[in-house]
């Protein structure tokens, strides 16, 4: 990991990836009476936003690698993050766009390089969120 801070920001580009690149056995974590709504206009309020299922990555790629990142520093995915953070753009390489820099819980930050840091041999532990 890198400790060095670039400064600018730029938006993290997530690619949308085939469903074959994630386990086909998922796991219900959501139920409809779990969701919140706003009283006023009906919709699921933004704080509100839970996943509907859950599924193992089984193929490295650019959405498995950022997601790799966001749960090493201790969230489930992007959304989640800036649900926490209250931040509206996520740090990222320009170059890659995976995610350069995190702000833990506990407000320490984690710095990533711009090459792939999720080995193959980690792949099968980042957990995929579908909402």
């Amino acid at each position: 990991m890198v400790s060095q801070e670039v400064p600018g920001t730029s938006r993290c580009t997530q690619d949308a990836h085939s469903l074959d690149e994630l386990s086909t056995s998922c796991t219900e974590v959501h139920k409809s009476s779990d969701m919140k709504k706003s009283d006023s206009s009906g919709v699921m309020a933004k704080a509100d936003i839970k996943p509907k299922s859950i599924c193992h990555a089984k193929k490295w790629s650019d959405e498995v690698e950022n997601l790799y990142r966001f749960q090493q520093a201790g969230y489930r995915d992007e959304v989640e993050y800036k649900q926490v953070k209250q931040v509206d753009t996520v740090e990222c390489w320009p170059e890659t766009g995976f995610v350069k820099k995190l702000q833990r819980r506990d407000n320490t930050f984690y710095y990533y390089d711009k090459q792939r840091e999720c080995e193959d041999r980690e792949v099968h532990k980042v957990k995929v969120y579908v909402y």
